[in-house]
Protein backbone atom coordinates (compact mmCIF):
# COMPACT_ATOMS: atom_id res chain seq x y z
CA UNK A 1 0.00 0.00 0.00
CA UNK A 2 1.13 3.10 -0.79
CA UNK A 3 1.92 5.92 1.79
CA UNK A 4 0.62 9.53 1.42
CA UNK A 5 2.99 12.02 1.23
CA UNK A 6 1.13 15.40 2.31
CA UNK A 7 -1.38 16.14 4.41
CA UNK A 8 -3.25 17.88 1.66
CA UNK A 9 -5.89 16.47 -0.05
CA UNK A 10 -5.49 18.11 -3.47
CA UNK A 11 -2.08 19.28 -5.01
CA UNK A 12 -0.36 19.81 -7.89
CA UNK A 13 3.95 20.70 -7.99
CA UNK A 14 5.04 22.27 -10.49
CA UNK A 15 2.90 20.83 -12.95
CA UNK A 16 3.37 21.44 -16.60
CA UNK A 17 1.57 19.33 -19.59
CA UNK A 18 2.85 20.29 -23.26
CA UNK A 19 1.27 18.90 -26.40
CA UNK A 20 4.04 19.64 -29.10
CA UNK A 21 4.61 23.33 -28.96
CA UNK A 22 1.61 24.07 -27.05
CA UNK A 23 2.02 24.48 -23.48
CA UNK A 24 -1.19 23.31 -21.68
CA UNK A 25 -0.26 24.28 -18.29
CA UNK A 26 2.92 25.72 -17.19
CA UNK A 27 4.68 24.98 -13.41
CA UNK A 28 0.76 25.27 -11.38
CA UNK A 29 1.72 24.62 -7.76
CA UNK A 30 -0.86 24.95 -5.33
CA UNK A 31 -2.44 22.80 -2.19
CA UNK A 32 -6.07 22.61 -1.12
CA UNK A 33 -6.50 21.13 2.30
CA UNK A 34 -9.62 19.43 3.72
CA UNK A 35 -12.49 20.67 3.96
CA UNK A 36 -12.04 23.68 1.74
CA UNK A 37 -13.91 24.82 -1.77
CA UNK A 38 -12.25 26.36 -4.53
CA UNK A 39 -13.60 27.82 -7.32
CA UNK A 40 -10.78 27.05 -10.41
CA UNK A 41 -11.75 30.17 -12.92
CA UNK A 42 -10.23 31.11 -15.97
CA UNK A 43 -11.60 31.85 -19.97
CA UNK A 44 -12.19 28.62 -22.23
CA UNK A 45 -9.02 27.16 -23.23
CA UNK A 46 -6.89 28.52 -20.28
CA UNK A 47 -5.82 24.96 -18.55
CA UNK A 48 -8.59 23.81 -16.36
CA UNK A 49 -9.84 20.55 -18.38
CA UNK A 50 -5.83 19.97 -18.78
CA UNK A 51 -5.22 20.73 -14.71
CA UNK A 52 -8.39 18.58 -13.91
CA UNK A 53 -7.33 15.19 -15.97
CA UNK A 54 -3.84 15.80 -14.72
CA UNK A 55 -5.02 15.67 -11.14
CA UNK A 56 -7.57 12.91 -11.57
CA UNK A 57 -5.32 10.97 -13.23
CA UNK A 58 -6.32 10.66 -17.06
CA UNK A 59 -3.39 12.63 -18.26
CA UNK A 60 0.54 12.32 -17.32
CA UNK A 61 1.76 15.42 -16.61
CA UNK A 62 4.64 16.28 -18.62
CA UNK A 63 6.26 17.65 -15.55
CA UNK A 64 5.72 18.09 -12.05
CA UNK A 65 3.38 15.31 -9.93
CA UNK A 66 -0.07 15.85 -8.78
CA UNK A 67 -1.49 14.53 -5.65
CA UNK A 68 -5.09 13.38 -4.24
CA UNK A 69 -5.47 12.95 -0.49
CA UNK A 70 -1.53 12.33 -0.31
CA UNK A 71 -0.87 10.12 -2.97
CA UNK A 72 1.17 11.12 -6.13
CA UNK A 73 -1.63 10.13 -9.02
CA UNK A 74 0.81 9.05 -11.64
CA UNK A 75 2.51 6.09 -9.43
CA UNK A 76 -0.83 4.99 -7.44
CA UNK A 77 -3.64 6.24 -9.80
CA UNK A 78 -6.29 3.19 -8.83
CA UNK A 79 -5.63 4.04 -4.70
CA UNK A 80 -5.86 7.58 -4.99
CA UNK A 81 -9.28 6.70 -7.12
CA UNK A 82 -10.73 5.84 -3.87
CA UNK A 83 -10.43 8.80 -2.63
CA UNK A 84 -11.80 11.25 -5.57
CA UNK A 85 -14.98 11.47 -7.23
CA UNK A 86 -14.27 13.56 -10.53
CA UNK A 87 -17.24 15.02 -12.79
CA UNK A 88 -16.15 15.98 -16.42
CA UNK A 89 -18.08 18.85 -18.79
CA UNK A 90 -20.39 15.97 -20.42
CA UNK A 91 -19.12 13.55 -19.36
CA UNK A 92 -20.72 9.98 -20.94
CA UNK A 93 -23.17 7.92 -19.57
CA UNK A 94 -25.08 5.17 -20.64
CA UNK A 95 -28.49 5.99 -22.80
CA UNK A 96 -30.17 3.13 -23.02
CA UNK A 97 -29.75 1.98 -19.09
CA UNK A 98 -31.26 4.02 -16.32
CA UNK A 99 -29.90 5.78 -13.23
CA UNK A 100 -30.74 2.84 -11.10
CA UNK A 101 -29.22 0.67 -13.21
CA UNK A 102 -26.35 2.82 -14.62
CA UNK A 103 -25.67 3.49 -10.47
CA UNK A 104 -25.70 -0.21 -9.33
CA UNK A 105 -23.40 -1.22 -11.93
CA UNK A 106 -20.96 1.35 -11.23
CA UNK A 107 -21.37 0.34 -7.43
CA UNK A 108 -20.66 -3.31 -8.17
CA UNK A 109 -17.39 -2.11 -10.53
CA UNK A 110 -16.40 -0.39 -7.19
CA UNK A 111 -16.71 -3.59 -5.14
CA UNK A 112 -19.24 -1.58 -3.00
CA UNK A 113 -21.17 -4.81 -1.15
CA UNK A 114 -24.58 -5.08 -0.72
CA UNK A 115 -25.97 -3.70 2.44
CA UNK A 116 -24.31 -0.55 2.05
CA UNK A 117 -24.47 -0.27 -1.96
CA UNK A 118 -28.73 -0.10 -1.41
CA UNK A 119 -27.51 2.58 1.25
CA UNK A 120 -25.38 4.93 -0.62
CA UNK A 121 -28.13 4.51 -3.55
CA UNK A 122 -30.74 5.60 -1.60
CA UNK A 123 -28.10 8.42 0.01
CA UNK A 124 -27.15 9.83 -3.51
CA UNK A 125 -30.54 9.34 -5.36
CA UNK A 126 -32.40 11.80 -2.56
CA UNK A 127 -29.39 14.09 -2.09
CA UNK A 128 -29.46 14.86 -6.30
CA UNK A 129 -33.30 14.03 -6.01
CA UNK A 130 -33.12 11.35 -8.57
CA UNK A 131 -36.24 9.19 -7.48
CA UNK A 132 -38.96 10.62 -9.75
CA UNK A 133 -36.76 9.33 -12.72
CA UNK A 134 -34.83 6.42 -11.56
CA UNK A 135 -36.34 3.62 -13.91
CA UNK A 136 -36.68 6.24 -16.67
CA UNK A 137 -33.73 5.58 -19.84
CA UNK A 138 -31.28 7.92 -19.41
CA UNK A 139 -31.07 8.78 -23.38
CA UNK A 140 -35.18 10.06 -22.20
CA UNK A 141 -33.38 12.71 -19.12
CA UNK A 142 -33.03 16.27 -19.66
CA UNK A 143 -29.85 17.39 -19.37
CA UNK A 144 -30.27 18.53 -16.30
CA UNK A 145 -31.52 15.39 -14.89
CA UNK A 146 -28.78 14.00 -16.77
CA UNK A 147 -26.15 16.22 -15.01
CA UNK A 148 -27.76 15.10 -12.01
CA UNK A 149 -27.03 11.42 -12.52
CA UNK A 150 -23.68 12.27 -13.33
CA UNK A 151 -23.12 13.74 -9.92
CA UNK A 152 -24.68 10.57 -7.98
CA UNK A 153 -22.53 8.55 -10.11
CA UNK A 154 -19.39 10.49 -8.55
CA UNK A 155 -20.80 10.72 -5.08
CA UNK A 156 -21.39 7.04 -4.93
CA UNK A 157 -18.68 5.67 -3.27
CA UNK A 158 -18.44 8.79 -1.09
CA UNK A 159 -15.15 10.05 -1.62
CA UNK A 160 -13.57 12.31 0.58
CA UNK A 161 -12.46 14.56 -2.58
CA UNK A 162 -14.93 16.09 -5.63
CA UNK A 163 -13.76 17.84 -8.98
CA UNK A 164 -16.29 18.80 -10.72
CA UNK A 165 -16.13 20.27 -14.39
CA UNK A 166 -19.04 22.59 -15.02
CA UNK A 167 -21.42 20.55 -12.55
CA UNK A 168 -24.19 22.99 -12.97
CA UNK A 169 -24.44 22.99 -16.75
CA UNK A 170 -27.70 23.02 -18.18
CA UNK A 171 -29.49 23.32 -14.35
CA UNK A 172 -32.79 25.65 -14.62
CA UNK A 173 -32.30 28.13 -11.86
CA UNK A 174 -33.77 25.85 -8.77
CA UNK A 175 -31.53 23.55 -9.43
CA UNK A 176 -28.53 25.18 -9.04
CA UNK A 177 -29.82 26.31 -6.11
CA UNK A 178 -30.43 23.05 -4.48
CA UNK A 179 -26.72 22.13 -5.89
CA UNK A 180 -25.46 25.15 -4.33
CA UNK A 181 -27.37 24.04 -1.07
CA UNK A 182 -25.88 20.13 -1.47
CA UNK A 183 -22.37 21.63 -1.74
CA UNK A 184 -22.68 23.26 1.63
CA UNK A 185 -23.94 19.93 2.91
CA UNK A 186 -20.64 17.85 1.64
CA UNK A 187 -18.18 20.94 2.47
CA UNK A 188 -18.34 19.33 6.10
CA UNK A 189 -17.07 16.58 4.87
CA UNK A 190 -15.41 17.31 1.28
CA UNK A 191 -12.88 18.82 -0.27
CA UNK A 192 -14.29 20.46 -3.37
CA UNK A 193 -12.90 21.74 -6.46
CA UNK A 194 -15.35 23.21 -9.02
CA UNK A 195 -14.66 24.91 -12.13
CA UNK A 196 -17.00 27.26 -13.65
CA UNK A 197 -18.28 29.87 -15.51
CA UNK A 198 -21.16 31.20 -13.87
CA UNK A 199 -19.35 33.93 -11.04
CA UNK A 200 -22.31 33.91 -9.24
CA UNK A 201 -21.54 30.48 -8.21
CA UNK A 202 -17.99 31.54 -6.37
CA UNK A 203 -19.69 33.95 -4.31
CA UNK A 204 -22.29 31.50 -2.95
CA UNK A 205 -20.06 28.46 -2.50
CA UNK A 206 -16.42 28.94 -2.86
CA UNK A 207 -13.70 29.61 -0.02
CA UNK A 208 -11.09 30.31 -2.13
CA UNK A 209 -10.02 31.10 -6.27
CA UNK A 210 -7.87 29.72 -8.10
CA UNK A 211 -7.46 31.71 -11.57
CA UNK A 212 -5.98 30.84 -14.46
CA UNK A 213 -5.06 31.94 -18.13
CA UNK A 214 -2.84 30.67 -20.83
CA UNK A 215 -1.83 27.63 -18.63
CA UNK A 216 -0.33 29.78 -15.98
CA UNK A 217 -2.24 30.64 -12.33
CA UNK A 218 -2.34 34.24 -11.56
CA UNK A 219 -4.30 34.62 -9.01
CA UNK A 220 -4.89 32.36 -5.54
CA UNK A 221 -6.71 33.80 -3.14
CA UNK A 222 -10.52 34.35 -1.47
CA UNK A 223 -13.19 35.71 -3.53
CA UNK A 224 -12.92 39.37 -1.85
CA UNK A 225 -9.47 39.65 -2.63
CA UNK A 226 -10.45 38.58 -6.14
CA UNK A 227 -12.88 41.08 -6.19
CA UNK A 228 -11.23 44.14 -4.48
CA UNK A 229 -13.43 46.86 -5.09
CA UNK A 230 -14.93 45.51 -8.63
CA UNK A 231 -17.18 42.74 -9.16
CA UNK A 232 -16.25 38.95 -9.90
CA UNK A 233 -17.11 39.95 -14.20
CA UNK A 234 -14.84 43.01 -13.41
CA UNK A 235 -12.10 41.08 -11.71
CA UNK A 236 -12.71 38.31 -14.55
CA UNK A 237 -11.63 40.68 -17.28
CA UNK A 238 -8.71 42.66 -15.37
CA UNK A 239 -7.05 39.23 -15.39
CA UNK A 240 -7.44 38.09 -18.88
CA UNK A 241 -6.71 41.64 -19.87
CA UNK A 242 -10.34 41.74 -21.65
CA UNK A 243 -9.68 38.54 -23.19
CA UNK A 244 -6.94 39.84 -25.21
CA UNK A 245 -3.31 39.59 -23.11
CA UNK A 246 -1.11 38.08 -25.54
CA UNK A 247 0.91 34.76 -24.28
CA UNK A 248 4.83 34.42 -24.16
CA UNK A 249 6.22 33.92 -28.21
CA UNK A 250 8.25 31.10 -26.63
CA UNK A 251 5.66 29.01 -24.86
CA UNK A 252 1.94 29.14 -26.01
CA UNK A 253 1.39 28.67 -29.63
CA UNK A 254 -2.41 30.72 -31.23
CA UNK A 255 -4.01 27.11 -31.94
CA UNK A 256 -5.92 25.01 -28.62
CA UNK A 257 -5.28 21.96 -27.97
CA UNK A 258 -8.47 19.60 -28.63
CA UNK A 259 -9.18 18.89 -24.58
CA UNK A 260 -9.85 22.63 -24.53
CA UNK A 261 -11.44 23.46 -27.67
CA UNK A 262 -14.62 25.14 -27.61
CA UNK A 263 -17.16 26.39 -24.91
CA UNK A 264 -17.00 22.12 -23.77
CA UNK A 265 -13.45 21.45 -21.94
CA UNK A 266 -13.91 18.06 -21.41
CA UNK A 267 -15.10 14.69 -23.04
CA UNK A 268 -13.69 12.09 -20.90
CA UNK A 269 -15.64 9.58 -18.73
CA UNK A 270 -15.82 10.23 -14.65
CA UNK A 271 -14.26 8.43 -12.06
Amino acid sequence: MAEAVSTAMIEARGLSKFFGQFVGVKDLTFSIPRGQIVAFLGPNGAGKSTTMRILSGFMSPSEGSAHIAGLDVTGNRLEASRHLGYLPENGPLYDELTPLELLKFFGEARGIQEPLLKERLDQVSELCALHQVLDKPIGKLSRGYRQRVGVAHVLLHDPEVLILDEPTAGLDPNQIRDFRTNIGRLRERKTIMISTHILQEVEAVADRVLFIHNGRLLFDGSPRELKQSDSLEEAFYRLTDYGRRSAPPSTDAETTPPDEAGTSEETGGAV
